[in-house]
């Protein structure tokens, strides 16, 4: 089990070969055109790790090993940072099934807090926000996320909301999310669809 100190444990993680990972395809989509991005050095952005620590493991199979027992060490902050364009960005990834709104109960008050620090000191913070019921995925700006989330008004953010004040991202092969076009339209002035000025 794996969970935060003083929070609920969360389900038992196994990690067996060619099972781990499934069912995040929002974030497999972001990792690969990060590496995409790296590559062809357009940027230099990561997953960022999360420490535990494991208290009780099995070994059900050779190729398998289950962590029975685990805790986070400190509560994480975002899933994503790096350099683009001379910014310090950092970013929350995010995936709904629910076709109407995101549910603000999945977006964590430390979160909130370290966006809030980012933007303070002159980062680049936003929220990706996927909606697999429509197929659709968009970047929005912490500020407006933040701003939601403090003002408490609503247990739930539209999608709406997210469609009038995010932009949608383009998706393909290579990058498979073609998100730092949607950075450069949002942060950085007179910018081709490659990051380059006109």
């Amino acid at each position: 089990m794996i969970g935060y100190p003083n929070r609920k444990k969360q389900k038992n993680q196994i990690l067996c070969n060619n099972h781990a990972g499934r069912g995040m395809s929002l974030e497999d989509d972001i990792n690969t055109s990060n590496q995409y991005y790296r590559d062809f050095n357009r940027g230099l952005i990561y997953k960022k790790p999360t420490p535990i620590q494991v208290v009780k493991v099995d070994y059900p199979k050779r190729s398998c090993v289950k962590i029975k027992e685990a805790y986070y060490k400190t509560p994480s902050t975002t899933d994503y940072n790096g350099v683009y364009r001379g910014k310090y960005v950092d970013f929350e990834a995010k995936e709904t099934k629910n076709k109407t709104s995101f549910p603000l109960v999945n977006i964590h008050a430390h979160q909130i807090k370290h966006l809030q620090h980012v933007l303070s000191h002159g980062g680049i913070g936003f929220f990706i926000f996927r909606f697999s019921s429509w197929n659709t995925t968009y970047l929005i700006d912490a500020s407006y996320i933040i701003n939601y989330y403090v003002s408490q008004e609503k247990k739930s953010i539209p999608y709406a909301y997210i469609q009038t004040h995010g932009i949608l991202i383009k998706e393909g092969l290579s990058p498979r999310l073609h998100y730092l076009d949607a950075v450069d339209q949002l942060y950085f002035e007179e910018v081709t669809s490659h990051g380059t000025k006109k």
